[in-house]
Formats: structure tokens, C-alpha cells, sequence
């Protein structure tokens, strides 16, 4: 007994040393793992680190349209059409402790008129290095770093209703790529005050979509066809509450309740004669500077215990591109004519969005409880643009009013929008108005 008591020690050593010494040539697993929140990591506190997101916007619309739309020539006053408004694909990361790289792709209102395979393109590229990783920054590149307001670089993901106020993004495919442009920037926080700057290049007025040579230059003022000066832009905030990420340019919508936001901000665009026209007297060509102005107040926080939130946004934009300058947009527009001389909208589903003028714009949305249908919740909203455009003797106001129903967050939802917009003539007097139902199913990975 006592020999078979000792073979049974012996044999058990052996099997724990054996187990220790397996263990020993075991590499041990990383406290950390490195794909963590979406995020490859590049060092073992995840500090460094690399992204990959997608965002998908689909649109089912129907709509009246302007007096004299036409489709390829075709004649139509209402229809139904199916699109893309938005689809992307970000690339970023904090490469090192100093270095950020940003990069977005995607494309923008593919309909069924749209040229096909070639609406995808570069939207962002730039990259960054911090002075002083919370007060100082500076990159290059195309960036969406504008200044003006908080919504002038919105990010598409968590827009409130349907769009953000498109007008903000003041030179919108008219001298930049989508709100894009091609600068240098500085950004940083100092206490609760946020800041960007920025110096860039206009593109050039004859790439941009719709440019035609042939038209002549009249007493509206338009944007000049001769090499542009360097626009200067800035937009500071100060948050009086929960301070957030000024990582990248784009500004949330809304939080759904996660934050306590309360900011108010202030910003400019100036760029000198970034405009031209013809005197009215003596016929000579006129340059003028391109100035705007703006102030906004943001206010986005939980209600209650039970996941309730309010959403609040308010901005006054004071807009000068010179003498009656007017341009008309239409998101995704379903029309590409209009044999309408008298109709000033254009075709479609366009409306007098950018001008010179003032502008004030209100957004307002609520957040009922969490788990309202099932484990689903809605989220109601509406928004006002309103107007007073030098070249329009009445008032240009656009409703935008809905409710989201939040199937997990913004991660899937499904959006049913009311939009009206106001009809105008050739006189600048409105006429009527027009509507349209859109319902907007977004998918994001983030």
C-alpha cells in the first residue's frame, strides 16, 4: 500500500510539472484584445488604433413636382422614385499618439436618372498632427473642417429628421466637393470653447455640376469663372455641458438622450470677390466678397428615467454672395428639366435653398420612452427653414416634419417625412407651394 502510495505521488509530480512546463511554452493571451469597439488596435492600450464604418441611406418618395418638370424631355407634375440618398464608407484611426488619418467614400443621391458607375467617389482625405493633443492641432487635405455653424459639417449618421440644413454647407458642389474642401486647418479645445480655423482653395466654379460656359454673366450675381481667392472660415462653440469629440469635423445630431449637450457657437466664411455681376449702368463686370455670418444654439439631453430625450437647434445666418444671388436645391432630385419659363424653382423637387439674405432656421425633436413598441421607440420631429432673400419679395419657408421610429438607435431606422416647399416666378413673387412623402430607411456601422 505504502509502495502504490508513493508510484501515485511520483506519477502525479511528474504530471504537474509536466502541465507547468506546457504552460511556460504557452504564449500568454493579451490582457486587451486587439479588435475592441469596432476598432483594429495598434498597441496594447488601444490608444493607437484603426476604424472601419459604412452608412446607407435608402429613400421611397412620392412627390408633386414643379410646374413644367420634365424627365428626358417628358412632361411630368408627380411621380414616385427610389434612391440613394447617401452611402459611405469611413477609413481613420490614431496611427500614433500625435498622427490622425482620415478617410471617407461614398456617393451621394444615386437615382434611377443618375450616370451610372461613377458616383462614388473620395469625400474626405486628410491627416493631422497634434501640437498639443487636446488644444492644438493642424492637418491638410479635403476635409470637412468648415466653419459657419455646427450643421455646416453635419454628420450624416445621426441627422435628426431626414437631412440637416443644407444651406449651412453655403458652397455646396459649387466650389467644393459636398461640403468638402481642399485647406489646411487648426482645431482644438481651450477649456469648454471648441475651435476650428481654416484656410482653403475654391475649386474651380467650371467643375461643378450644371456649369455652363455659355452662360453669360447678368445683374445677378453668380460665381466668378476666374481663379478664386483663398477662403478663410471659423466656427467656435462653447459647451457648457457635456464636452464632445471634436475627433473628426462632423457635428452629431442628435444624441437620443446619451449626452447632456448645451452649446452656443459662432462662425464666418470670407472670401474676397468671390463673386461677380454686371453693373447695371455701365455694363462692367463687378466683383464682390463673399461674407456670411452666423450664431447657433444647440441643446440635445435626456427627459425623465425612462429614456425620454429633447433635441433642440436654432441658427441665424446673415448671407451675402453678392447682389440677388439664388441658387435652388433639390436632394436627390427625380427631374432633370423644366419647360416652365416662368417657374424660378426649376424642375423637380427644387426649391430656392441658398441666397443672399437672412436665415433662421429651428429644429426641434422628441424621444419617447425606451421599449414604447416592443423594444423599439419613436422619435418625432420637425424643422423649419425660413428665409428673407434679397432676390424674393415674399418669404421662402420649407417644412421638414416627421417621426423616426428607432428599430436600435441610429444604427436601423426607419424615417416617414412630410416635406413642403414654397413655388416662386421669374418675378421673385410665391405662387403655391408643393409636398412630398418620404419614407428613409438607414442602416449604419459604427
Amino acid at each position: 500500500m505504502a509502495k502504490l502510495l508513493t508510484n501515485f505521488v511520483a506519477v502525479l509530480s511528474v504530471l504537474t510539472l509536466s502541465n507547468i512546463a506546457i504552460a511556460q511554452e504557452q504564449p500568454a493571451k493579451p490582457e486587451n484584445s486587439f479588435f475592441k469597439d469596432r476598432k483594429l488596435y495598434l498597441n496594447e492600450d488601444g490608444s493607437n488604433y484603426v476604424k472601419l464604418t459604412f452608412l446607407a441611406q435608402l429613400w421611397l418618395r412620392n412627390a408633386n413636382y414643379n410646374p413644367g418638370t420634365t424627365i428626358y424631355g417628358t412632361e411630368k407634375s408627380g411621380g414616385t422614385d427610389i434612391g440613394i440618398r447617401r452611402y459611405r464608407v469611413q477609413l481613420y484611426g490614431q496611427l500614433t499618439d500625435r498622427v490622425f488619418a482620415y478617410s471617407q467614400f461614398g456617393e451621394n443621391n444615386f437615382s434611377n436618372i443618375s450616370d451610372r458607375k461613377q458616383g462614388f467617389f473620395v469625400h474626405d482625405a486628410y491627416g493631422e498632427y497634434a501640437i498639443d493633443r487636446t488644444r492644438l492641432s493642424l492637418g491638410a487635405g479635403l476635409s470637412g473642417w468648415s466653419g459657419l455653424t455646427r450643421f455646416a459639417s453635419p454628420s450624416a449618421g445621426s441627422i435628426l429628421g431626414l437631412d440637416a440644413p443644407i444651406y449651412q454647407q453655403t458652397t455646396a458642389d459649387a466650389t467644393d466637393q459636398f461640403l468638402r474642401k481642399l485647406s489646411v486647418f487648426a482645431k482644438g479645445k481651450l477649456g469648454k470653447l471648441d475651435y476650428r480655423i481654416q484656410m482653403v482653395q475654391p475649386m474651380a466654379i467650371q467643375e461643378s455640376a450644371g456649369y455652363n460656359p455659355d452662360t453669360a454673366i447678368g445683374q445677378n450675381a453668380m460665381f466668378s469663372a476666374k481663379p478664386p481667392e483663398m477662403q478663410y472660415s471659423g466656427y467656435f462653440s462653447y459647451q457648457f455641458r457635456d464636452q464632445e469629440s471634436n475627433q473628426t469635423p462632423y457635428a452629431t445630431g442628435t444624441y437620443h438622450g446619451k449626452k447632456k449637450v448645451f452649446n452656443i457657437g459662432a462662425g464666418f466664411i470670407y472670401q474676397k470677390d468671390a463673386m461677380w455681376r454686371l453693373d447695371e449702368v455701365v455694363t462692367d463686370t463687378v466683383y464682390s466678397t463673399m461674407l456670411h455670418l452666423a450664431a447657433d444654439v444647440y441643446y440635445d439631453a435626456p427627459m425623465g428615467d425612462k429614456g425620454q430625450a429633447i433635441s433642440l437647434y436654432g441658427s441665424f445666418t446673415y448671407s451675402d454672395y453678392g447682389k440677388n444671388y439664388l441658387r435652388n436645391g433639390g436632394p436627390m432630385n427625380p427631374a432633370n428639366g423644366n419647360s416652365n419659363p416662368g417657374i424660378l424653382n426649376g424642375g423637380g423637387t427644387a426649391f430656392p435653398m441658398f441666397g443672399t439674405g437672412e436665415i433662421v432656421y429651428l429644429q426641434a425633436g422628441y424621444k419617447f420612452r425606451d421599449n414604447l413598441i416592443g423594444n423599439t421607440t419613436l422619435m418625432p420631429y420637425a424643422s423649419l427653414q425660413y428665409a428673407n432673400y434679397e432676390r424674393l419679395n415674399d418669404g421662402m419657408a420649407y417644412l421638414d416634419a416627421g417621426v423616426n421610429w428607432l428599430l436600435a438607435g441610429h444604427i436601423s431606422k426607419l424615417t416617414i417625412s412630410y416635406q413642403d416647399r414654397p413655388l416662386y416666378n421669374t418675378a421673385g413673387d410665391k405662387i403655391s407651394s408643393r409636398g412630398a412623402v418620404v419614407a428613409q430607411y438607414q442602416v449604419s456601422f459604427n
